[in-house]
């Protein structure tokens, strides 16, 4: 595991700055204090890395599909038909590939992995993967419907008063209605659900159905 100080997450935040427009460098802060912030909740030990993960989660957002298929084709990795009908997805796998091979000193794979799943979700989630997928939804720079109804779900259940099962029944119950509202609107707007986002849901309902 690399050890991340607050030295390098300034100096880190300096770097994104330079990479990202101002408007989406305000939601990448705002991700990384959620981030936190559900770090102090769930794993105040790995918070340092997730802010870290934060910051980067959002690197390649703004480029072109173009670009994201020349990241892709750089960093070998595979590109279906499937992927090119969800561009939006892209950004996700390229950051993570940005990181392993160009940031050496953020290339932890508890940091690369919480970046390349924080998009779609995936099956067999680790918490650390869950924590920065929820931070990306419910930050407080997000006005989208969904994203505030998540958000009051989530801190409505007052998750600091719980014990460690509670909070971890109501992480379960967040990332599952994350999931059904990212479906519905995907549904909506006639475009592809990812695979990865459908088997995350659907192992979510088992778990809830054993209680």
């Amino acid at each position: 595991m690399i050890k991340i100080t607050e030295k390098m997450l300034d100096e880190l935040r300096g770097f994104v700055m330079q990479q990202i427009s101002p408007k989406r460098f305000r939601h990448t802060a705002a991700v990384e204090e959620m981030v936190a912030r559900l770090c102090a909740l769930y794993c105040p030990e790995h918070t340092l890395q997730l802010r870290a993960a934060a910051l980067l989660h959002d690197l390649t957002k703004e480029l072109t599909l173009d670009a994201q298929l020349e990241l892709c084709k750089r960093y070998d990795l595979p590109v279906s038909d499937a992927d090119k009908l969800a561009p939006k997805t892209f950004h996700a796998r390229t950051a993570a590939a940005r990181i392993e091979h160009e940031m050496p000193q953020f290339n932890d794979p508890l940091i690369v992995s919480a970046v390349r799943w924080h998009t779609t979700g995936h099956e067999g989630m680790t918490l650390t993967e869950k924590l920065l997928y929820l931070a990306d939804y419910i930050d407080e720079s997000r006005t989208y419907p969904a994203c505030v109804l998540l958000r009051r779900y989530f801190f409505g259940a007052d998750p600091k008063e719980m014990d460690e099962e509670g909070r971890m029944r109501l992480l379960r119950e967040t990332m599952l209605l994350s999931y059904e509202l990212t479906i519905k609107d995907l549904l909506q707007e006639g475009n592809p659900i990812a695979e990865d986002t459908v088997r995350a849901r659907n192992e979510l309902l088992l778990e809830a159905s054993r209680g």
